[in-house]
């Protein structure tokens, strides 16, 4: 094999689209000419390359498509490449080209035809060299054809990953589309049944149903049981009776019975109408799950996997296993393609079996007690009966307020009350909590709360004094507190700490107390992601996109500031997803040799002929270097080369609706957090924890040892996860470093 045959590399797209596909072709094309590679662009999927549509791709090649959805180098269903003929004229092209390394994104299907494709070269370049195709030295170039796959798939359907390329985004779609639906179903009185797609794989349809309250969920892997007819009916009338005026019934294109039969939204909507007299409408999402621009997540984990894939053909690996990039635990990792496909296949199997408890125990994301919770949050009123003496919960919101709060608000309501305890919301933060503002929550009093920003209760972010703490175990004693949960950033997990430290001056503090984390910044030690980021990095995200689109007439440098205070990863995560040129953060500092370069290289590139450039930066990055003196600074050396534009995003980060992920989280965090709250009083346990994650699993710590694994000055963890993506974002976003490399 020659030295320039190993760095010719391909990329297609294959099967269905899925938003965030472009950022990984983006990935792959940039990320290659970074590490010396000549890299091709095959159009439309599988039938270009028999049909050779092989287009070398360079720098600009895949400028501006971070924010497009579908694919831009196209994708088709190719009944071609399933005959021999078709994979013969395939490898033909590939040879021609010198492609001996292949990336495909698509589902298991179209990955599955690569990896066959891969085992069959050494036969279809024999062929093709005793037919006089290619000649023996095209053949000595390519001997062997390497497989890299990445799944591009809305229904998250893929065993071994968290997360598939589009999954985010669809989750979007359809929890945008329910929430618009309810306002009419409320007005109405109305009964909505929602089918969402997922043949095979209930993750949109169980995901949405957390994050925007259903009153029930049909998936194919939890399958309602015999009679769920009248369930349905009798759950839909005593909600009705406790006072809900919609219901939305949120359905998996494939869902079936527990026999196996389908049911159909036209089954559903017959019964409700059948059975109570009432209207119900049916909406189908179709194709509109797939469409639009990706989410945030979808931007930056694709280009993560693009980048990856790139690293990975580097290596030199004498097997030839073919290999997929995926998420596990919010790091990417690669996994053998062939056993995915086949685990993935195993669990379509168990479902079609009625191996039912096999295929929730196969999904690998606590599926069962999703489904509780889901089913808990349902109900119209709880399992047991509260008595005056019944074991008491408070709750409180503490520090700024993050989009999420009110989802994790409403399931400690719900669980707590389904166990038998009373829940009690604080309201105002420490303010209510010194003031003896007590509120007992009810039941349906948190029914719509999922989709609402902020916090109902209230917050703000002022710590108790010394001379307080009497008063606040005043208060705890005289309603009778048994257990606290506190929501929030850092003022929270102060808060937490200052209770802690005062236990023993005062025995009502020394109570299970659970710190939930909840912050837009995601600066909470043992938290990799608090509730409410997600919602900040999306509006960034989509202010960014818009600011832009004003420079279509203009060459402009945009410079926009973000929150997070000492963290960095608003700034670092937004870089990544928007393609900014240059990210500026408190972690990695700033200093004038850095702002030097990146003045030259911008006044080079426009003299080039680039039209916009982007530099994201952190509220505190430095505090002498800050928004205005950059901006100084870019627009005198810019000159007649650029504009300057300064963008201060402020507060909008923390406002809006919250995002499907921080919706889901919050209810997920919230759901471990009344399940340990229970545990530690049946145990007489009084721990202070925080729940987490570590590696993306939920993860409890005790209080005292978050301090260990913190910088107090800075208010964030010592190490982060996300910090090891600015090597991936500065290369791709930087063709000046790449010329010199």
């Amino acid at each position: 094999m020659t030295a320039g045959a190993k760095n010719i590399i391909a990329v297609l797209t294959s099967g269905g689209d899925a938003p965030g596909m472009n950022a990984a072709v983006r990935a792959v094309v940039r990320g290659g000419i970074a590490y010396g590679m000549q890299v091709y662009m095959v159009y439309e999927g599988y039938q270009g390359l028999i049909e050779g549509h092989i287009v070398p791709a360079d720098w600009n090649s895949v400028s501006g498509i971070l924010p497009l959805g579908g694919t831009v180098i196209g994708s088709a269903r190719c009944k071609d490449f399933r005959t021999r003929a078709g994979l013969l004229t395939a490898a033909e092209n590939l040879v021609k080209n010198g492609i001996n390394r292949l990336i495909v994104i698509g589902g298991d299907g179209s990955l599955s035809g690569a990896d066959e494709f891969s085992s069959d070269w050494s036969d279809l370049c024999e062929e093709l060299l005793q037919t006089g195709r290619i000649t023996e030295a095209q053949r000595a170039a390519c001997p062997a054809l390497r497989v890299i796959g990445m799944v591009g798939s809305i229904d998250n359907d893929l065993a071994n990953s968290d997360m598939t390329i589009g999954a985010d985004t669809a989750l979007h779609r359809i929890v945008d589309a329910i929430d618009a639906l309810r306002s009419t179903a409320f007005s109405h009185q109305r009964i909505f049944v929602v089918e969402v797609m997922g043949r095979n794989c209930g993750y949109l349809a169980l995901m949405s149903a957390i994050a925007t309250g259903s009153a029930w969920v049909f998936v194919p892997e939890h399958p309602p049981q015999d009679g769920w007819e009248d369930e349905l009916c009798c759950k839909l009338e005593d909600g009705r009776k406790a006072g809900r005026r919609d219901n939305i019934i949120i359905m998996a294109e494939g869902a079936r019975d527990i026999h196996g039969n389908p049911i159909t939204s036209a089954m559903v909507k017959e019964t409700i109408e059948t059975k109570l007299n009432s209207e119900c409408r049916i909406t189908i999402l179709g194709h509109v799950q797939r469409g639009g621009a990706p989410s945030a997540y979808d931007r930056y984990m694709s280009t993560a996997y693009g980048y990856q894939a790139i690293k990975e053909l580097l290596k030199n690996d004498s097997s030839n296993t073919s290999q997929i990039v995926v998420s596990q635990h919010n790091r990417v990792t690669m996994v053998p393609l062939l056993e995915t496909v086949a685990k993935t296949r195993a669990i379509s199997a168990s479902i079609k079996n009625g191996n039912f408890d096999e295929a929730e125990k196969m999904r690998g994301i606590s599926w069962a007690k999703i489904c509780h919770l889901v089913s808990v949050n349902a109900q119209s009123k709880p399992e047991k009966e509260l008595h005056e003496d019944s074991p008491r919960i408070a709750v409180i919101t503490s520090g700024w307020p993050a989009p999420g709060m009110n989802n994790a608000l409403r399931a400690i309501v719900r669980m707590g009350m389904n166990n038998g305890y009373r829940v009690f919301g604080i309201e105002d933060g420490v303010e209510g909590l010194l003031k003896g503002r007590f509120h007992e929550f009810q039941w349906m009093e948190v029914d719509h709360w999922p989709g609402i920003g902020g916090t109902k209760l209230g917050t703000n972010r002022s710590l108790p004094k010394e001379c307080d703490l009497y008063r606040i175990a005043a208060n705890l004693e005289k309603h009778r507190i048994n257990a606290l949960i506190i929501i929030g950033g850092w003022t929270a997990y102060t808060l937490a700490s200052k209770l802690l430290a005062a236990r023993n001056n005062f025995e009502i503090f020394k109570m299970p107390t659970i710190c939930i984390p909840a912050s837009i910044n995601n600066n909470i030690p043992g938290a990799e992601l608090s509730i409410g980021c997600d919602t900040a990095l999306n509006t960034i995200v989509e202010a960014v996109d818009k600011i832009k689109k004003s420079a279509d007439s203009a060459r402009r440098l945009f410079v926009v500031e973000v929150m997070g205070r000492y963290c960095g990863f608003l700034a670092m995560m937004s870089g990544m997803a928007c393609g900014a040129e240059y990210i500026y953060t408190h972690e990695m500092g700033i200093n004038v040799d850095m702002l030097q370069n990146h003045t030259h290289e911008l006044v080079d590139e426009f003299k080039d002929g680039r039209r916009t450039a982007l530099i994201i930066s952190n509220e505190n990055a430095n505090p002498t270097y800050d928004i205005n003196f950059i901006c100084s600074l870019f627009d005198e050396e810019g000159g007649k080369w650029f504009d300057v534009r300064k963008s201060i995003l402020g507060p909008i980060q923390q406002g809006g609706q919250p995002t499907p992920f921080d919706r889901i989280l919050a209810a997920r965090l919230a759901y471990e957090a009344v399940a340990k709250i229970i545990d530690q009083l049946n145990k007489g346990d009084h721990s202070s924890l925080l729940i987490g994650q570590k590696q993306g699993k939920t993860a409890l710590y005790e209080l005292e040892s978050l301090d260990k694994i913190a910088i107090k000055e800075f208010q964030r963890p010592k190490n982060q996860w996300w910090e090891n993506y600015y090597e991936i974002a500065h290369i791709l976003a930087n063709r000046s470093k790449t010329k010199s490399n």
